[in-house]
C-alpha cells in the first residue's frame, strides 16, 4: 500500500499574510477615531485595530522622573520600540500569534501582562509613526496619513490627556510646545509622502472611509475567494489517494456496531442515544489516549508484587470544536477527570460555505503539553478540522502531538487533513460519505 504519510502539502489559513493598513498622522489628528469608523463601518470580526501606543519603551528612572514632570520626548521615534513593532508584525503576517505590550500612561511604564491578537484578516496599524520605519512600509499592504488643523489637534490632544491619561491642561500645552509641534514637522509630515491616501478633516470625511472600506472589503473577498479554491484543490490532490496510516480506526465489534447501530436508528431515545454516544465517545478517547507518550513506571501491588506499567508522560489536554464537540465531554471526563481543556468555534459561512474562526480559549501553556485531542464528532470535507489544526499549530503545539478525536469522518477529508498535517493522528470510528449534515450536536442536545 501507498505511504503517503510524509508528503506534506501546503494549507494556508484565511489569516496567513494579513492584510495591514498603517494610518499616521499628527497628534490627535484623528486617527484613532478614523480607525474605529472604519471598523465599525465594516461590523466584521477579523479587522482588528492595533495602536503604536502600545510599543513605547520602559523607561529608565530618570527618563520616567522626566516624563512625569512633562520633560520627555514621547514625540520622537526614539521613543518607540521599532525592533518589538517590527516583530509582531512579521509573527501576524505569517500567521502566528503575536503578544502585544500594555503600555500604562499612567505609569509611564508598560504592564507585566501583555494582549494577545491571533486571526485577523486585516490589521489597522494606527499611530504618528505608523509610516515612518522603512521595514515597517515593507509590511504595509494600505498607507493612509490623517490631516487635521493645527488648532484641532491641540485641542483634541489636550481633551484625551486630561481625561483618558490623568495629565493636567498646563502639561499638555507644554509638551505640545516642547516636542509635539516641532517634532511633527521633523518627523510625521514627511510620511505623508509616502501615503497612498491623504485624509483632510479625519472621521468627517465619507468619502475616504468609504473608500477605504471598500478596499478591505474588496482584499477579504479575494482572501475567501483563495481559501476557498485552496480547499478544492486539497480535495481534488487527496481524492483517490489511500487513507492514510495514522488514521486509527477502531476496530467493528460487535459491541461497536450495536451501538452504533442504536446511534444512528432515528427512532432512538434521546435518553438511550446520550448514554450509548457517551460510551462510544470513551471509547474514542480511550483508544486517542494509546497514542500519547508514557513512561514506564514500577509500583507495588496490594500483594507486595513488582508492576511494571506505563504512565502518561507530562499533561495531555482537550481542545473541544465548538458546539458538537461539547458531545464529548462525559466521555473525557470519564478517561481523564482533571483534563484542562479549551474551545474553538468554528462555523461555515452560509453564504460561501467557507469555515470562519469566531471564537478561540485554550488552556493556558498548551504548547509545553505533551499531548492534545482535538475533539469534534463529524468531520465530512475537512475545511474546519483543518483551520482548528492549524490553530494549534499556530499556537505553538506540534503536530505531532495532536490526535484529532472524531466519530465520523468523510475520506475527503481524511485524506486532506493528513496530507496538510502528515504527523497528525485521527482516531475515527467510521468513515462516512464524504459530504454529510452535521446531526450529531442536534440529537445530543435536542436542538
Amino acid at each position: 500500500m501507498k505511504d503517503t504519510v510524509n508528503h506534506k502539502t501546503h494549507y494556508s489559513p484565511p489569516w496567513a499574510d494579513v492584510s495591514i493598513i498603517g494610518i499616521a498622522g499628527s497628534s490627535g489628528s484623528g486617527k484613532s477615531t478614523l480607525s474605529h469608523a472604519i471598523v465599525s463601518k465594516l461590523n466584521l470580526p477579523w479587522v482588528v485595530i492595533l495602536s503604536m501606543d502600545s510599543f513605547y519603551k520602559t523607561l529608565d528612572a530618570e527618563a520616567s522622573r522626566q516624563a512625569f514632570l512633562n520633560e520627555y520626548d514621547f514625540d520622537s521615534p526614539e521613543a518607540i520600540d521599532f525592533d518589538v513593532l517590527v516583530s509582531r508584525l512579521r509573527d501576524l503576517k505569517a500567521g502566528k500569534r503575536a503578544e502585544i505590550p500594555i503600555y500604562s500612561f499612567a505609569k509611564h511604564a508598560r504592564e507585566e501582562k501583555t494582549t494577545s491578537i491571533y486571526s485577523p484578516h486585516v490589521l489597522i496599524l494606527e499611530g504618528i509613526f505608523a509610516l515612518y520605519d522603512p521595514r515597517v512600509l515593507e509590511l504595509l499592504d494600505m498607507k493612509i496619513f490623517c490631516e487635521a488643523d493645527a488648532d484641532t489637534c491641540l485641542g483634541r490632544r489636550i481633551l484625551r490627556d486630561v481625561e483618558e491619561r490623568g495629565r493636567d491642561i498646563e502639561g499638555c500645552i507644554k509638551q505640545w510646545f516642547t516636542f509635539v509641534k516641532p517634532n511633527f514637522e521633523r518627523y510625521v509630515e514627511p510620511q505623508r509622502k509616502v501615503a497612498d491616501v491623504i485624509v483632510p478633516r479625519g472621521v468627517e470625511n465619507r468619502v475616504a472611509i468609504t473608500m477605504v472600506v471598500q478596499y478591505i472589503e474588496r482584499t477579504l473577498t479575494e482572501k475567501s475567494k483563495s481559501h476557498r479554491a485552496e480547499l478544492k484543490k486539497l480535495g481534488q490532490i487527496a481524492e483517490d489517494d489511500p487513507i492514510s496510516r495514522n488514521v486509527l480506526l477502531l476496530v467493528q465489534t460487535p459491541q461497536l456496531r450495536g451501538m452504533s447501530t442504536i446511534i444512528q436508528d432515528i427512532d432512538t431515545s434521546t435518553e438511550d442515544f446520550i448514554f450509548y454516544f457517551d460510551r462510544l465517545t470513551t471509547l474514542l478517547v480511550e483508544h486517542a489516549m494509546n497514542n500519547i507518550y508514557f513512561t514506564e513506571k514500577v509500583v507495588e501491588t496490594s500483594m507486595g508484587t513488582k508492576y511494571r506499567g506505563l504512565l502518561p508522560a507530562g499533561e495531555t489536554s482537550a481542545v473541544i470544536v465548538l458546539r458538537a464537540g461539547a458531545a464529548f465531554e462525559t466521555g473525557l471526563k470519564r478517561v481523564i477527570p482533571d483534563c484542562r481543556t479549551g474551545r474553538l468555534l468554528i462555523q461555515s459561512n452560509i453564504r460561501t460555505g467557507e469555515p470562519e474562526l469566531h471564537y478561540l480559549k485554550l488552556p493556558d501553556d498548551i504548547e509545553t503539553h505533551d499531548g492534545v485531542l482535538l475533539l469534534d464528532p463529524q468531520m465530512s470535507s475537512g475545511g474546519a478540522a483543518l483551520m482548528a489544526v492549524q490553530v494549534l499549530v499556530d499556537h505553538g503545539v506540534p503536530e505531532e502531538k495532536i490526535v484529532f478525536v472524531t466519530y465520523f469522518a468523510g475520506r475527503m477529508g481524511l485524506n486532506r487533513l493528513t496530507k496538510v498535517f502528515p504527523g497528525l493522528k485521527v482516531v475515527v470510528s467510521a468513515i462516512v460519505a464524504d459530504f454529510e449534515e452535521r446531526w450529531v450536536e442536534k440529537r445530543y442536545f435536542g436542538c
